[in-house]
């Protein structure tokens, strides 16, 4: 038997360029050729992981923010990124502060899985945790 492969995952945004670079400057990727800043903005953009799957921008017109962990507009989709120890956790932390993430959740003291949640520029709720 066969099975469909995952190639990417989408997410929808105000502004593709914006949330494109937030992830390509915390998840250190490459553009897909013709994507790159200087080939101007454009409605999708790819994001290419040289070891796995790629994430894609989705331009729309509205997107109200997500509101986790409750509220009227419920995360949908949110990605879980791991790193291997609570020091590099740390440093993750602050690199994605700098980027532009917005804190939701510090779990860091956490025994059994140290964690922090953020939300990214476009507002999707994105998780950092010791694996």
């Amino acid at each position: 038997m066969s099975y469909p492969i995952l190639r990417q995952t989408v997410l929808d945004c105000e502004d593709t360029r914006e949330l494109a670079e937030f992830y390509r400057q915390l998840l250190g990727l490459e553009y897909r050729p013709g994507d790159e800043p200087e080939n101007g903005d454009k409605d999708w953009l790819v994001l290419r992981n040289p070891g796995g799957a790629q994430l894609a921008f989705q331009q729309v017109e509205k997107l109200p923010r997500a509101t986790w962990p409750e509220g009227q507009h419920p995360q949908q989709l949110h990605l879980d990124l791991t790193v291997s120890d609570p020091e590099t956790l740390t440093a993750q932390r602050d690199r994605a502060l700098a980027l532009g993430a917005e804190p939701l959740l510090d779990r860091f003291d956490d025994p059994d899985e140290p964690l922090y949640v953020f939300a990214d520029p476009a507002g999707h709720p994105f998780c950092i945790f010791v694996e």
